[in-house]
């Protein structure tokens, strides 16, 4: 059976887009700068070779564990566990705070007598 590609995958949004290729150029810099070979990341994070090389020219396809293993190769994670912080998410927390405040009103016609 054939497999499909979907939209995100063949044509992903511009910001999304521009953004693989940076973050794939920064890996290819990372691995360049410690003097490591396509290869030798590859056997580390136990995966292929073209795994490695593809998340360096930062395709769409290439699975989200091979960007986060090349990063904690480099030692680069740190920054990966800020991303999407719900304590950082402004919108979030406005929302949760309008949750709140609507819960928290009482009704005026009742009372705990029993």
């Amino acid at each position: 059976m054939a497999r499909t590609r979907t939209r995100l995958l063949s044509s992903p949004p511009y910001p999304v887009e521009t953004a693989l290729r940076r973050l794939g150029s920064n890996l290819r810099t990372a691995r360049l700068a410690r003097n490591l070979t396509l290869d030798e990341v590859a056997e580390k994070i136990g995966t292929g070779r073209r795994a490695v090389a593809d998340a360096e020219r930062g395709r769409p396809g290439t699975a989200a564990a091979v960007y986060l293993a090349l990063l904690w190769t480099y030692d680069l994670m740190s920054p990966v566990l800020q991303i999407a912080d719900p304590a950082a998410d402004a919108v979030g927390l406005a929302s949760v705070a309008r949750r709140e405040r609507a819960r928290t009103s009482t009704s005026a016609g009742l009372d705990n007598d029993f």
